[in-house]
């Protein structure tokens, strides 16, 4: 199978990377000529327009950062959709968006899933991430070779558009406890705590969290960079928020986290790595909420192997 990639930013030119370094045929597109001559030197071959992927590629997987992005490529690849053809969609995006543009894929004769990963770009980048797939059962046993190179835990989710439904789920939950972490541990801060002691109580509490174990390493650290930014928080808790208000389900919490984050943005601009929402704090208190031994980035030291599909408790 052939393999089109648009879009290599932080977490497309990880998940391309897993495809290449095991062997997959892909030729990549990005707007960043750069990014795409990197992945020409790691063996990719340059797609040089959305168009010439849907027309050469048996499957093309779209990973870009916003549903505009997504629509406006697939603009340009939709006079090329015919029987045969993949259109696989891995970003994070809106459920009606892709459920609206894979109608229009599969009047065309292809198929079309909605595959958003989950885990960090550091478990993209070793093929250990998790990813959501919303597709019929077919489609799916097609594609899962794929979804198992660039993943280690696979979920079909069931119809399309479920996928993108639990990915900004998963962000939002990811958000709160985000917020959260960084309260935590300025309060742990400004009552004398020592920070690694601190750490460590939650990481061995019922208080811990996927979020803590990762994020709130790089926060003590001060780099605060986990290549995620503030305005893609916004985004993808906005995108909850659609999906809470079309289901009529009035939420508390998920406001309050999209004012935090306007405010981050309006202080520290849209493109501040998102773990500085503690700098809100910081800069209210005066404290410095770092501490030695931290790593300045997450790396994943789980060996890489093949991924298999998370079989679901009924």
């Amino acid at each position: 199978m052939k393999i089109g990639f648009i879009g290599l930013g932080n977490v497309g030119g990880k998940l391309s990377g897993s495809l290449l370094r095991n062997g997959h045929d892909v030729a990549v597109h990005d707007l960043n000529a750069d990014f795409v001559a990197q992945k020409v030197a790691d063996g990719a071959t340059d797609g040089q327009s959305p168009a010439h992927l849907m027309q050469t590629c048996d499957a093309v997987i779209t990973c870009l950062p916003s549903p505009a992005a997504s629509a406006a490529v697939m603009e340009e690849m939709l006079p090329h959709v015919g029987p045969g053809k993949i259109w696989m969609e891995m970003s994070t995006t809106d459920e009606a968006e892709v459920k609206r543009i894979a109608a229009q894929v599969i009047a065309a004769g292809g198929a079309a899933v909605d595959c958003p990963v989950s885990g960090g770009c550091h478990r993209a980048d070793t093929g250990n991430i998790a990813i959501f797939a919303g597709c019929d059962r077919p489609t799916f046993e097609r594609i899962l070779p794929l979804l198992t190179t660039m993943g280690r835990r696979v979920l079909h989710t069931g119809d399309l558009g479920s996928a993108s439904v639990l990915k900004v789920l998963t962000n939002f939950l990811a958000t709160a406890n985000l917020v959260s972490v960084a309260e935590a541990l300025t309060v742990a801060k400004g009552a004398g705590m020592d920070l690694g002691v601190a750490y460590e109580a939650m990481a061995i509490s019922s208080g811990t969290s996927f979020v803590h174990e990762t994020e709130g390493q790089v926060i003590l650290n001060g780099s605060r960079d986990i290549s995620f930014t503030m305005d893609l928080v916004a985004k993808d808790i906005g995108l909850f928020q659609d999906v809470a208000d079309r289901a009529g389900v009035p939420l508390e919490l998920n406001p309050l986290l999209i004012e935090i984050f306007q405010d981050g943005i309006a202080r520290f601009g849209p493109r501040e790595l998102s773990p500085n929402i503690i700098k809100r704090l910081e800069e209210a208190t005066g404290l410095d909420v770092t501490a030695p031994g931290f790593p300045s980035e997450m790396v994943d030291d789980e060996p890489e192997e093949v991924g298999g599909e998370v079989i679901v408790r009924r």
